[in-house]
């Protein structure tokens, strides 16, 4: 693992952007943000753990909602500041309820949405 995080450029928030994408279609799901306990804990369980700014602390994905993402495979750009989770993902990946959190689309001067709600975000989080 050593060998692996001699690699990884963090930045001064001592964090790194981690696109989240299918494995099977190549949609990209998300982007988060990780830190060295996060990836540590993706790469030791293969179920994948981001650091939520807002929250200060480590968020495992689907801990509340249940849309989980097992590590399917890790990659790294090249220039060590970005990470690539190609992830089977268990449900949506988005808060929203769409598969993807990429689901707007410039077109002629605005933003189009593209992806239908799937679940109702209130199902996923009881709120």
């Amino acid at each position: 693992m050593k060998r692996i995080f001699s690699q990884v450029s963090f930045d001064s928030h001592g964090l790194i952007p981690a696109i989240a994408q299918d494995h099977q279609t190549g949609q990209v799901l998300m982007m988060a943000w990780m830190n060295r306990e996060a990836l540590e804990e993706t790469l030791n369980t293969g179920q994948v753990c981001y650091w939520s700014r807002s929250r200060s602390k480590l968020w495992r994905k689907g801990e509340s909602s249940g849309q989980q993402q097992r590590l399917v495979e890790l990659r790294i750009d090249c220039d060590g500041d970005t990470i690539l989770m190609k992830v089977e993902q268990k449900g949506v990946a988005c808060h929203t309820g769409r598969k993807s959190c990429f689901y707007r689309l410039a077109k002629d001067g605005a933003w189009a949405e593209t992806d239908p709600v799937l679940i109702d975000p209130k199902d996923l989080y009881g709120k």
